[in-house]
């Protein structure tokens, strides 16, 4: 293949959300000739990466994220020295939940395990520490990090793709693709889009976000187990006189609850005199079919976290995101394999937490789609192969949090839990797969269904 021709390229990278922009970076980074493609108009608000923040925390459950999100912050830093301007705005970060609660607990063994610096906080010292800005129940705890921040998240995918344009990457938006195939020689992947364009490029990495599923189907017959969710984004009002008292200059943290459902939060900052509290989850959507999903009835336990001092009577303003969740709600970082080998890597399934990850996935997937392989983090988790023996995926012994939705008929509750998350993956994956003569290719969705 020649690649002096110009729709030839080293690598094409598919979907220009945060993880394929940053993709793009690091690949342009290191000399190559990268195209990157959107289906939609660039900073669109139609997927995952749009809106106003997104949060960065080391605190995890799992032994494997912390260390990707303490490297992450670093690029985050490294990314804004290069462009000039900030993104990233650091704040604490505080979790919170039942004392007993197994995944909190297990967060606090991470932070025992990666040496991150942490207090554990019983309600009265919450209290205090907090100078009566939040209230948690007697049977709970708090558990306190610097390790926080807020990231203005449409600023930070057009920071990307402008470094990536600046290190000479293509940009292309309006460009959906529709097929990806070997080139006749087998030595290049065509990229098919909507329009009749074909690009040809050594190597491809897909990161579409909520239409992964869709398109790793189209292109390999493969069915990988990531549902897209329907979530909504709440920003509650604080009351008059104490907007100074939830904001990130006074260092009011952004937040996680550990408990039933799962809540998170930022301190005011994009819109002021408000305050962003949000559920974990969603309801199972089609990316093109979308519909209006009712926000999560928060009221009580915003009245009890914040004492009063935030408007409990609903939100004032209700956005919109979708989640791409894999059973076990960890990544998808892996080769598509197949007749692509090691030609197409694959990067979705971020479960509503990948954001924060995304410059340390953007160096992974550079290295894969180069090198044939990635340095400083172990990517098994993340492998496809793991739904072989497993269809949920990875095991974990903590109760889990991230399958918490919506359920349509009753607002008030967050249901959908793993069993009826899989029973959405089943059903869809028949519809889609009925009437089709081609045949499953990977072990695991044989199990599956």
């Amino acid at each position: 293949m020649d690649s002096s021709s110009p729709k030839n390229y080293d690598v094409i990278v598919v979907g220009a959300g945060i993880m394929g922009s940053t993709a793009a970076y690091h690949i342009a980074k290191r000399g190559c000739k990268v195209l990157l493609l959107e289906q939609f108009d660039f900073l669109h608000q139609r997927g995952s990466s749009h809106g106003e923040t997104r949060t960065i925390r080391a605190t995890y459950p799992e032994h494997y994220y912390p260390s990707m999100a303490i490297e992450s912050s670093r690029l985050w830093n490294e990314a804004e020295s290069e462009i000039g301007f900030k993104v990233l705005h650091s704040t604490p970060h505080f979790d919170m939940g039942p004392s007993d609660n197994k995944s909190l607990q297990s967060v606090i063994q991470c932070c025992n395990h990666n040496s991150i610096s942490h207090s554990i906080l019983d309600p009265h010292l919450v209290l205090k520490h907090f100078s009566g800005r939040i209230n948690l129940p007697e049977n709970w705890i708090g558990l306190c990090t610097q390790l926080g921040g807020v990231i203005k998240a449409t600023k930070a995918v057009s920071m990307f793709q402008t470094l990536a344009i600046q290190r000479g990457a293509v940009l292309k938006d309006n460009k959906e693709v529709v097929q990806i195939k070997r080139g006749c020689e087998g030595d290049c992947v065509v990229v098919c889009t909507s329009d009749g364009s074909e690009f040809l490029g050594r190597k491809c990495v897909v990161t579409v976000g909520a239409w992964m599923r869709k398109l790793v189907e189209r292109i390999s017959n493969i069915v990988l187990p990531i549902q897209p969710l329907h979530t909504t984004v709440c920003y509650w009002k604080i009351k008059e006189g104490c907007e100074d008292l939830f904001s990130i200059e006074k260092g009011f943290p952004t937040f996680a609850s550990y408990a039933q459902p799962y809540i998170y939060g930022t301190p005011s900052m994009e819109f002021p005199g408000l305050i962003k509290i949000a559920v974990h989850g969603g309801e199972p959507c089609d990316p093109d079919k979308r519909h209006g999903t009712p926000y999560l009835r928060l009221s009580s336990w915003v009245e009890e976290r914040f004492g009063g001092l935030v408007e409990s009577k609903g939100p004032v303003i209700v956005q919109t995101c979708m989640y791409s969740m894999t059973p076990d709600g960890d990544f998808v970082i892996d080769f598509l394999g197949g007749e692509f080998g090691r030609d197409v890597v694959v990067a979705g399934g971020f479960s509503g937490h990948g954001f924060k990850m995304a410059p340390v996935v953007g160096r992974l997937l550079g290295e894969l789609v180069l090198d044939g392989e990635a340095q400083g983090v172990e990517l098994s988790q993340f492998r496809i192969g793991r739904f072989e023996d497993n269809p949920l995926g990875n095991v974990k012994e903590y109760e889990e949090q991230i399958f918490t939705a919506y359920d349509p008929t009753d607002s008030s509750t967050a249901l959908h839990n793993i069993d009826e998350f899989i029973e959405t993956i089943r059903r869809l994956t028949l519809e889609g797969t009925r009437g089709s003569s081609s045949s499953m290719t990977h072990a695991s969705f044989l199990k599956f269904l």
